[in-house]
């Protein structure tokens, strides 16, 4: 996937233009945040569930590399197979070997945000592979040429009548007066057209919500019946993980899983949490005969023992980007690679490094919603912060900025003239507002002018005000 991180301003403007985006980005506040809100309410030991959640991963985390070993053993005691990848690169090599070895032609999916992240799809295609992709909004997208916009909801910036215009066109072989006005006739229409794939395919590939130190146990957590027949029906099962999925037992899973969908979708659990543990036993009546897990870095062991360990809690459930502002206005694909929102914010120039990623952490408000409903609390905000630190460190950011900020400090450091500036600046932004208090322009300012008026400073300056609230509480 190419990475138009960098291009991050050019691609909030395009989108903030493309009207039938920003009609279908208000579904995101309508769908998520208010059954958020209902089913974090209806659990009394929700928050206590939060800290417990934060506890099992930080203590995984400190001890990434005893658990990651435990699990590999259980998986190749199970009859399974354990693939070590650096890189991305490492990654898609592996799994091409796996597929060559099982003269696979066809090759159906789950959606798994690491093989987003790996560029798997376009790998294998070029190779003579056909990816199939199963999970509805990530079928939709592919038949589009788009990546998800939405870690959890990937075709979220879909308009239902584009999704009929495209199912029309790519499905020319059903019949052409059929009803597709309603999502349910869109559904299944999508499992009509899928449901040889699953039954052609010669090997599945799922992702891994969780993976279970103590059994061996891969988890997906889904809401159609895909994932499972990806899973069970072809010859071969592929899981692709990053590290920092693992868990020390099934109770701890049992922990996080209680905060995931409440967090994601607004459900008590998922309408599907699969299990696996290793390839088809004796007496199974269905399962893959061969259990292979790819295990990605892919730059989060760089992450840990910094200030960025913290993010490496995260479960991938969307509620950040679905309370976050700037996402609701400019949607996944302006942050220009795998990962949306806050989230993305801080894990992008993690994975990619700051020269590519630096744009993101400045795509906030501060408001830290993200963080208030972040069920691992994960200190979103401090992070970008920090991530805006290492940017200035660097001089990546615009001149006009670091001077602004440099003389900023240079004035902060001298009290008396930084107060009489302010009010000298003050006063001269209250006459340029004139009778109407707005500056349609403002020196400096035009960021901000050239797309709504600023208010002018009305009475005296913070400093000024303080000092007589203080001299009357006396």
């Amino acid at each position: 996937m190419k990475i138009t991180t960098p291009e991050f301003k050019e691609n909030a403007v395009k989108a903030l233009a493309n009207d039938n985006l920003q009609k279908a980005l208000g579904n995101v506040e309508k769908g998520f945040i208010g059954k958020r809100q209902a089913a974090a309410d209806a659990l009394p030991e929700f928050e206590a569930l939060r800290d417990k959640a934060r506890d099992i991963k930080d203590h995984t985390l400190a001890h990434l590399d005893l658990y990651l070993k435990a699990y590999e053993e259980k998986v190749v005691e199970s009859g399974g197979h354990v693939h070590w990848a650096q890189t991305a690169e490492d990654a898609r090599n592996i799994v091409l070997d796996i597929c060559r070895t099982a003269n696979a032609k066809t090759v159906t999916k789950g959606k798994s945000m690491i093989s987003e992240e790996m560029g798997i799809n376009e790998f294998l295609e070029e190779k003579g592979i056909q990816p199939i992709e199963t999970d509805l909004g990530e079928y939709i997208i592919q038949l589009r040429g788009e990546a998800p916009s939405h870690i959890i909801a990937p075709a979220v910036h879909v308009l239902k009548e584009q999704v009929e215009a495209d199912f029309r066109e790519e499905h020319d072989h059903l019949p052409e007066g059929r009803n597709l006005d309603e999502p349910e006739t869109l559904l299944d229409e999508a499992r009509t057209v899928l449901r040889q794939k699953f039954i052609d395919a010669d090997v599945g590939i799922t992702g891994a919500n969780f993976l279970v130190a103590e059994t061996g146990t891969s988890i997906i957590v889904t809401n159609e019946g895909n994932g499972d027949l990806t899973q069970t029906l072809p010859r071969v099962h592929i899981v692709l993980a990053s590290i920092e999925k693992i868990a020390p037992t099934l109770e701890d899973v049992s922990q996080i899983l209680r905060v995931l969908a409440r967090s994601a979708t607004g459900q008590d659990m998922s309408v599907y949490t699969t299990f696996s543990t290793g390839p088809r036993r004796e007496g199974d009546v269905d399962g893959p005969e061969e259990y292979h897990v790819v295990l990605l870095d892919n730059g989060r062991t760089n992450m840990i023992g910094t200030e960025f360990q913290d993010m490496l809690r995260c479960i991938r459930c969307g509620a950040c980007m679905n309370h976050c502002p700037v996402y609701h206005a400019v949607g996944g694909h302006a942050y220009g690679w795998v990962y949306p929102g806050p989230m993305g914010a801080v894990l992008t120039p993690s994975l990619k490094g700051v020269e590519d990623g630096g744009n993101l952490p400045n795509a906030s408000t501060f408001c830290g919603r993200c963080e208030a409903v972040c069920p691992m609390r994960i200190p979103l905000p401090k992070m970008m912060r920090h991530w805006r630190e290492r940017e200035f460190e660097k001089n990546l950011n615009p001149a006009v900025q670091r001077w602004g900020l440099k003389t900023w400090a240079w004035f902060a450091q001298r009290p008396r003239l930084y107060q009489l500036g302010a009010r000298v600046a003050m006063r001269g932004l209250s006459i340029m507002g004139g009778k109407k208090g707005r500056l349609a322009k403002m020196p400096l300012g035009s960021g901000w002018t050239k797309y709504r008026d600023m208010p002018a400073p009305e009475g005296e300056t913070f400093q000024a005000q303080w000092a007589a609230h203080k001299g009357r509480a006396k």
